[in-house]
């Protein structure tokens, strides 16, 4: 009752407590815009009313028989795939096909790094504000280990630990010591990962030979790839959050390094 009164409002009376009308949601957000978040957890009574005020654009306040019309965009997201959620019948069809107008589909934090950074100024910003704290930033130690971060809880697990960060922090840059130890944990080599590999099997005092950059850092490159796959299981996710980049990416340089081959042998 409370979920639909917020939603769509109640008239006096309508139940214990309700002392006063209010409108709802959807009649404030007439003309504009309403973003209903983990649409998934909806019951299907709310599912029902839902896919109603959807379809005909109209509805009755809880305990009213009074008809409002409303005209709002409604965004709506789901921290689950509804397709699953409708093929297990747990979210109807219809209102499914209703919503499924223009699809948004946002990548998973992990999935773009280069979002890390400026999430985490902008969360560190608001908390030192909030805070009354002179806080400028991160250490560089400190910023690689937040994009090393896998981040299953998403943005917001980002920012409970910039949260946590800014209110452990002793001096204006945010260093190793502000991180908890789980983020931390994630920036150092796996067991049995030898990226020292990288500085290639020449001595450091070996001449050059000519040649590009680019050609000279292939072989390094690719033995660090191999190096971490195999200590991963050839796992490509799992390979990708220790490397720091996309399963994307991660999936093109073991097609130019000729690695793709090696996976279907080891799987």
């Amino acid at each position: 009752t409370l979920l639909e009164s917020e939603l769509f409002g109640h008239v006096k009376g309508a139940f214990t407590g309700a002392h006063t009308d209010k409108p709802g949601r959807f009649l404030a957000a007439s003309g504009g815009t309403l973003f209903l978040d983990e649409i998934n957890s909806a019951s299907q009574a709310m599912q029902l009313k839902l896919l109603r005020i959807l379809q005909e654009r109209r509805f009755e306040p809880v305990g009213s028989s009074q008809t409002i019309e409303v005209d709002a965009r409604v965004i709506l997201a789901s921290n689950q795939p509804l397709e699953r959620l409708v093929a297990e019948g747990t979210f109807r069809q219809d209102l499914y096909y209703r919503i499924n107008v223009v699809k948004i589909e946002l990548p998973p934090l992990r999935e773009r790094r280069a979002d890390i950074a400026l999430l985490a100024a902008r969360f560190l910003e608001r908390f030192a504000s909030e805070l009354g704290k002179q806080l400028v930033g991160f250490s560089p130690e400190a910023a690689d280990a937040l994009r090393a971060y896998s981040y299953p809880g998403n943005v917001r697990e980002l920012q409970n630990i910039i949260e946590r960060a800014a209110v452990m922090a002793k001096s204006p840059t945010i260093g190793l010591d502000d991180l908890p130890e789980h983020v931390l944990e994630a920036s150092r080599p796996a067991k049995g990962v030898n990226l020292a590999i990288a500085r290639s099997d020449a001595p450091a005092d070996a001449p050059w030979h000519g040649g590009t950059l680019e050609e000279a850092l292939r072989e390094p490159e690719r033995k660090i790839l191999l190096a971490a796959l195999e200590a991963n299981a050839w796992s490509r996710q799992k390979t990708s959050e220790q490397l720091g980049i996309n399963r994307t990416t991660l999936y093109k340089k073991m097609k130019q390094y000729g690695l793709l081959g090696d996976e279907r042998l080891a799987g």
